[in-house]
């Protein structure tokens, strides 16, 4: 069947570190469809950035069914206030005002939105991250990663995912970035471009399923 869904996203993110630290801000992304999703929201001083963005694809908040922060960190949470009628998705944590929904994420149940698209966990950045699975027409199944994966570099340079932002848990982090890798066309990572799964990578991923070398 034929997807309704549209994937855009408002604005890539970035991180470099140097010594005084690390700058960063979050990839966003719209999804549009059935359910308007809108997935990670930057910090609150990218609001406008935001808003506008939203507005280049006839997108307002109030038009957003569902928000995802795929974490709790600062930088994909910072403008989710603007998004007041949209059940909110926050890592594990399911609300929608003041109630909040009982989901078993942690015992890996999926979210499912309608047969397009869901949410699963994929912990290990945070122990309670998720990522968004959205089947579209063009460009087969996407997976909105938040952190999971820093940007496409870290498939290379695996120090950028696990020292540089700091993995909560290494192992679990690599068996659900493997996990991903397989399943997807397409990767929306937490700090960089979109970028397309090539076979090599789904091979690599394959192969790597048995690696025990982190701890």
């Amino acid at each position: 069947m034929s997807s309704p869904y549209k994937i855009q996203v408002i604005q890539n993110g970035y991180s470099n570190c140097d010594s005084s630290g690390m700058e960063a801000n979050c990839t966003c992304t719209l999804v549009t469809g059935p359910t308007n999703i809108i997935v990670d929201t930057m910090t609150p001083w990218d609001a406008e950035i935001l808003i506008e963005g939203l507005k280049k694809h006839d997108v307002c908040p109030d038009r957003i069914q569902l928000l995802v922060s795929t974490h709790g960190h600062s930088d994909h949470i910072g403008n989710n206030n603007l998004f007041l009628k949209a059940k909110h998705v926050v890592g594990f944590s399911v609300s929608f005002q003041h109630k909040y929904f009982d989901h078993s994420f942690l015992y890996g149940e999926e979210l499912i939105i309608d047969e397009f698209v869901k949410i699963i966990a994929t912990p290990g950045h945070t122990m309670s991250c998720v990522s968004v699975l959205v089947k579209t027409n063009d460009l087969g199944l996407v997976a909105i990663t938040g952190d999971l994966f820093e940007k496409e570099e870290d498939l290379q340079d695996e120090s950028i995912w696990l020292v540089h932002a700091y993995s909560e848990a290494p192992k679990l982090q690599e068996i659900n970035r493997n996990k991903i890798l397989q399943l997807a066309d397409y990767i929306i990572p937490g700090h960089g471009p979109m970028f397309k799964v090539t076979n090599e990578m789904k091979r690599k991923a394959r192969s790597s399923e048995n690696n025990q070398h982190y701890i």
